[in-house]
């Protein structure tokens, strides 16, 4: 609304502007090219492009889909049949001539009780809740996998930032050693030295652009949105509440905890139905048959029980192992939860250590450098010190700066390793739904 108080020259030429700026916008996105992606915005595309989260989602869908089925009754038989066709003499085959000839048609039907296919629809539900666990852990693995890339990636962005302050003040240094050989201050070694020093550093500077290079592939590769040029904003705190969750909480957004739980209900949902099974179902059947001539016509009407004679080594034997499936279920979550556990609180000491050996550089070491570099600096100003230390004591505090970032850089990569362990409440609660 603010152009129309605009003259109309400027009009025009704001219009062209925002017309050029959608078209670059449009332009890069149709290249499948994403700039300054931020970690937010990370997840929120890998969820909705991943294929390993769609295929978990073809496979609940499909699985719901079949839960109506399992409370149905079976489809009922068609039955049509010829009985005492006569195969010889006058009236060899034909029907409707021949007293004893009839033709019938009927319908069977298997009878499942309501109780059975409330069983059988209990586990189709328990197979459902099965695979939205497996969607969870999808879920949680690429959550995980994007914050490291993206973390990776911005601590690359970091580096190459550092290494070209390295590379821009050796260049300086170097500028500043040829100088003062040339006005025989210094030695030839010196500046010898510094191209030294000068060319590791560009060979590092390379090496961390080749890295950041490679770590926006992976951030591409998790997020499925094109070429990722870029990433934006900054790390979050190193700060997770999952290793304060109790074993219960875990249980409830731990996503290899849902799966154990989710196993166990499905291996005593088809026990249950196991046993239901030990009663067999009755079949029943009507049949109208038509006699030729005058001759009267019938109804049967009959029902099939199968015997279970053999009961011990046909049925049993099926809920003995669908028993025996439950106990390996409950074992397994037994093993899953220990790992768990264990793997949090590996992780909570890696990070609890890793971010006291970051405050302690922050609160030491950098400062320390910093009031080196000024010393240096006012030293050199006042006559007292050289150049050479102030250039030396600015190169040691941009080397103690990467160190620091690197630590961050795996600091971090643990942090996501924890935080990424369980999904948000509301992820889980859409995900049952």
């Amino acid at each position: 609304m603010f152009l129309l108080f605009l003259p109309s020259g400027s009009r025009r030429r704001a219009l062209r502007l925002i017309a050029f700026a959608a078209f670059v916008m449009l332009a890069g996105r149709a290249s499948g090219q994403v700039d300054g992606m931020t970690l937010d915005e990370a997840l929120q595309v890998a969820e909705s492009h991943s294929s390993s989260i769609q295929a978990s989602q073809a496979g609940i869908r499909g699985d719901t889909a079949v839960v109506i089925k399992a409370g149905q009754l079976p489809n009922p038989t068609l039955k049509l049949s010829v009985e005492d066709l006569p195969i010889n003499g006058p009236q060899a085959f034909t029907t409707g001539q021949d007293d004893f000839t009839m033709r019938g048609i009927g319908i069977e039907q298997e009878w499942v009780s309501p109780s059975k296919r409330r069983l059988r629809t209990t586990l189709a539900n328990r197979t459902v809740d099965q695979g939205r666990s497996t969607y969870l852990e999808k879920l949680a693995e690429v959550r995980r996998q994007t914050a490291m890339a993206w973390l990776n990636a911005v601590y690359a962005k970091k580096a190459v930032a550092l290494n070209e302050a390295l590379v821009e003040h050796l260049n300086d240094e170097l500028a500043a050693r040829q100088a003062s050989y040339r006005g025989s201050q210094g030695t030839a070694s010196d500046v010898v030295q510094a191209r030294v020093t000068l060319g590791n550093a560009r060979d590092a500077l390379i090496d961390a652009q080749q890295d950041e290079k490679t770590t926006l592939i992976d951030l591409s590769r998790w997020t499925a949105a094109g070429n990722v040029l870029e990433v934006a904003g900054e790390p979050p705190l190193l700060d997770s509440p999952v290793p304060g969750m109790s074993a219960e909480q875990l249980n409830e957004v731990q996503p290899a905890l849902v799966a154990a739980h989710a196993a166990i209900s499905v291996a005593d949902a088809a026990t249950d139905v196991a046993r239901s099974d030990r009663n067999p179902n009755w079949t029943w059947g009507l049949t109208y048959f038509k006699r030729g001539g005058n001759f009267s016509d019938y109804v049967s009407f009959g029902v099939s029980i199968p015997l279970p004679l053999n009961r011990k080594n046909l049925e049993d034997r099926d809920v003995e192992q669908k028993s025996e499936i439950g106990t390996q279920a409950r074992l397994n979550y037994e093993d899953t939860e220990r790992q768990v556990m264990a793997g949090i609180e590996g992780l909570a000491t890696k990070l609890a250590s890793g971010r006291e050996r970051l405050a302690n550089l922050r609160q030491t070491v950098l400062p320390a450098a910093e009031q080196k570099v000024q010393l240096a600096n006012a030293a050199y100003r006042s006559g007292a010190g050289t150049l050479a230390d102030a250039f030396e004591a600015r190169h040691m505090q941009l080397e103690t700066q990467l160190r620091v970032l690197n630590l961050e850089r795996q600091v971090s990569l643990v942090w996501a390793g924890l935080e990424y362990q369980v999904l948000p409440p509301d992820v889980i609660s859409a995900a049952s739904q």
